[in-house]
């Protein structure tokens, strides 16, 4: 039975946005390839195999190119092809870029675009051979922000909003579609790991990430482009974006963002 169901590869599904869609991944019927590099994995994928679907887990740290190619040989060996990869696995890194340890920066960099492009690049041609496939690729509103006290990260984001638009346009022919998912500030684990949970926007109210999650999933499965995903208030702070001077946004956002901003 679940060999006739379409598979579905979903990163940084442990929790947050990415657990949500995995879950309404598997709601719409399709088996599970579940990939995250941390404990909570097993747990997850235990929550994920409830709903009636066929779940695999592979804990895989895709900072590397061997955890990168260790996930893609997963997916080989199913024998099936992606129908739908939602590559969403993501870290953050919140203080001043002097300060802040190189490695921890550099973890952004790894993670976010080098896993990302990786990824890609690997399950796109065969898509391309198909003539089918859909891949959400998840950045972020922060992509049009210059994002002080989160140099890197604004930065990694800013990159993947570029890198999907332009692959977009290069397979707009080719029965495959690239989705960007842009959410706002959301109710996951990132602050916390990025060490930001003594600033404004660490301690502000924030998006549900099922939500999040269901506005993404229905734009990928819809073929669209982007879709900012979230509250009416991420939606207006988006569209904002579009018409504040990028100055205005850095020194906006060095007040969300600066280390004790939210005990002032």
């Amino acid at each position: 039975m679940g060999e006739e169901r379409e598979l579905a590869l979903v990163t940084g599904a442990s929790s947050g946005i990415g657990f949500e869609l995995a879950k309404q991944c598997a709601e719409q019927g399709y088996d599970l390839l579940v990939n995250a590099e941390d404990s909570g994995l097993e747990p997850a994928a235990g929550r994920l195999a409830g709903t009636g679907t066929t779940v695999r887990s592979v804990r895989a740290d895709l900072r590397s190119a061997d955890g990168v190619e260790q996930l893609h040989g997963a997916v080989r060996a199913t024998g099936r092809p992606v129908a739908v990869a939602l590559l969403n696995a993501g870290v953050g890194q919140g203080g001043s870029f002097v300060d802040n340890a190189l490695t921890d920066e550099m973890d952004v960099v790894d993670l976010n675009i080098r896993s990302t492009l990786h990824l890609a690049k690997l399950l796109l041609p065969d898509m391309v051979r198909r003539g089918a496939g859909k891949v959400l690729i998840s950045s972020s509103v922060g992509a049009m922000v210059p994002g002080s006290y989160q140099a890197v990260y604004n930065a990694s984001k800013s990159f993947l909003q570029s890198f999907a638009e332009a692959v977009q346009e290069e397979l707009k022919d080719t029965g495959v579609t690239i989705t960007s998912l842009m959410p706002g500030p959301t109710e996951t684990n990132f602050f916390h790991r990025a060490g930001m949970d003594d600033t404004r926007i660490g301690r502000s109210a924030k998006d549900d990430p099922a939500e999040v999650a269901e506005q993404g999933l229905r734009a990928l499965l819809a073929g669209r482009g982007k879709v900012v995903a979230g509250s009416m208030r991420t939606k207006a702070q988006a569209a904002a974006g579009h018409v504040v001077p990028d100055r205005a946004k850095a020194v906006a956002h060095r007040q969300l963002a600066g280390p004790g901003s939210g005990e002032r």
